[in-house]
């Protein structure tokens, strides 16, 4: 019977912002800007998943994850995949998943080469409630305006297709040659399966669920940890108290106080976890 509250790592980006989410301090006028913020865990090894904010004011880069063997193959522990949750959004917000047609490997260089590659992604408009599970290997990229949570297989580990001319490296060899550049599928969501819980994304890598208030207990399997992310509200997990921009690692039998009106993430690993 373990929760643990995780701490905050804040990440300056140049697709930032300096007005973040209620919950968080926003950046000095003189400081860059904000694009990030992880829950880190205690300890050397590194659970399974990683929990982020992202705020955009820009587009982000045009990339691509690998999957857990092409990463292995590169001296990685595991590939990432990846889902979102929209908190907010403007209104020409968009996320670009997926090609609008299959591309060739060919192709996608070229186009990531001379920047026309925007013109091949499928721009999706988004709005707060949307949910996305990108498994690794889609070509993507997040737009301006959002405000997002973002669950994922728990490595730094992105190749960047194109930059919008920003001096960051570019890694086009290793990102073609995982692209499946074909039109995103969604995953067909599982839907609601009881009063106050929702599953939102059941992947391979990950399950992810919306909870409403109420109290409950969760129980999770030997070694295996889970991630409670509470949008709004507060509460307990056991003897630790929460609130909303907070982040609780569980781990065992814990019993779960949620204020009403609490709107809570909770992600734990998949059935192929690794």
């Amino acid at each position: 019977m373990t929760a643990t509250l995780l701490s905050t790592k804040r990440v300056e980006k140049p697709w930032g912002r300096h007005q973040l989410w209620p919950g968080f301090a926003n950046p000095a006028p003189g400081d860059d800007p904000l694009g990030e913020i992880w829950f880190e865990a205690p300890g050397d090894i590194p659970p399974d998943l990683l929990i982020k904010y992202l705020f955009t004011s820009e587009k982000l880069s045009v990339q691509v994850h690998p999957d857990d063997d092409a990463a292995r193959a590169a001296g990685f522990a595991r590939g990432k995949d990846e889902a979102w949750v929209i908190l907010a959004a403007e209104p020409d917000a968009t996320i670009a998943l997926g090609t609008l047609a299959p591309v060739d490997h060919a192709t996608l260089k070229a186009a990531a080469l001379d920047g026309s590659i925007v013109d091949l992604l499928d721009w999706k408009p988004v709005q707060a409630g949307d949910y996305f599970y990108s498994p690794a290997g889609t070509v993507h990229a997040i737009g301006a305006g959002v405000t997002l949570v973002e669950v994922q297989q728990n490595i730094d580990l992105t190749y960047r297709l194109y930059d919008y001319g920003r001096p960051r490296e570019l890694h086009l060899e290793a990102g073609i040659a995982v692209s499946n550049a074909v039109p995103f599928v969604a995953q067909a969501a599982p839907g609601k399966v009881a009063e106050n819980r929702i599953i939102l994304a059941e992947g391979p890598k990950f399950v992810l669920e919306r909870w409403s208030g109420g109290d409950r207990t969760v129980t999770l399997p030997h070694g295996m940890s889970g991630w409670l992310v509470p949008l709004a509200g507060h509460g307990m997990a056991d003897d630790i108290a929460w609130q909303a921009g907070q982040c609780v690692m569980l781990a065992g039998e814990v019993a779960i106080a949620a204020s009403p009106g609490s709107d809570i993430l909770f992600a734990y690993p998949g059935a192929d976890r690794i």
